[in-house]
């Protein structure tokens, strides 16, 4: 009975060794990085495509003051309320000090500067195909943007989902990198893709989750309830979105649907950032969305 015991502690001490190893922060590595040369006029772009001034912006502002990054937009969850920070250039309260390698193991690990899992309201899934190159660019243009002293608040997240050692696990269960829609595709719309599934990270609404907030890639961009609870944002399949390359591309320019009506909601600050987008980008958008196939295991409950 005693060797028994024995044997079983061992067992349980080697299985959370193991999981322990299994769920550390991943970080990138150092060399990924060398002889990269930041491109302010990409990382401005890069800037706008993420939607980084979307979430980390003051509630309210409008204009020039989306460049003041001072965070505090409470993004309502079924998990708890996550709070976004402050990445403004401030060297005490903001990201000033961050490296560009910081940076990236943030957007594509959703890993902390002090090796902290950060939670995935913070799109990192998506993020986790950002080329480095981008991310260097990225990194620059920021340091570009003015500082804020605003102190960054709390997230209101409570037991168990405030253990973020558990978010290792979760990654092992959702963080899957790679690209959902394959195939023979154009240089267009390999273009497209990049700026949805990475930069854009639409699937983040437009992708129905699962019980514990993990993407249900199976339906991917099929659409999903909306977390305000009221309504549903809607799918973007070819299955569902009959517009035309060129319909597409004119309301990511404009907010104007072929029906003359105008994006509204949360919509209305996507398009603020589409707009920024070259023509080729949104034509490249509309032509991987009309290449997304419809769900193999069907289209998401309306």
């Amino acid at each position: 009975m005693r060797r028994f015991l024995l044997f079983v502690a061992i067992v349980v001490v080697l299985v959370g060794l193991a999981g322990l190893v299994l769920t550390r922060p991943q970080r990138m590595d150092q060399t990924q990085l060398v002889g990269l040369t930041p491109d302010l006029a990409r990382g401005e772009s890069v800037f706008h495509a993420a939607g980084c001034a979307s979430c980390h912006s003051a509630p309210g502002s409008v204009g020039e003051d989306k460049l003041l990054l001072a965070g505090g937009r409470r993004f309502e969850t079924d998990f708890g309320a996550f709070i976004a920070p402050n990445i403004s250039s401030d060297p005490e309260v903001g990201i000033r000090s961050w490296s560009a390698l910081d940076l990236a193991n943030a957007l594509i690990h959703g890993t902390g500067p002090e090796g902290q899992h950060y939670f995935p309201a913070f799109p990192y899934t998506s993020y986790a195909n950002m080329s480095a190159t981008d991310v260097v660019s990225l990194h620059a243009f920021l340091g570009t943007l003015p500082a804020v002293a605003t102190e960054s608040l709390a997230h209101e997240v409570g037991f168990p989902f405030n253990v973020r050692r558990g978010l290792g696990g979760w990654k092992l269960l959702f963080m899957s990198p790679g690209w959902v829609v394959e195939g023979d595709l154009t240089d267009q719309q390999r273009q497209g893709r990049y700026l949805v599934e990475a930069l854009g990270h639409c699937a983040e609404c437009h992708t129905p989750r699962n019980g514990l907030g993990g993407l249900q890639r199976d339906l991917w961009l099929t659409g999903a309830p909306n977390p305000s609870g009221k309504g549903r944002i809607p799918g973007l399949t070819s299955a569902q979105l009959d517009w035309s390359e060129a319909d597409i591309a004119e309301y990511l320019k404009s907010g104007f649907t072929p029906d003359y009506d105008s994006a509204g909601g949360e919509m209305v600050e996507v398009i603020e950032n589409t707009s920024r987008l070259t023509d080729e980008e949104r034509l490249a958008i509309a032509a991987y969305l009309k290449a997304v196939p419809a769900s193999s295991t069907g289209l998401a409950s309306q």
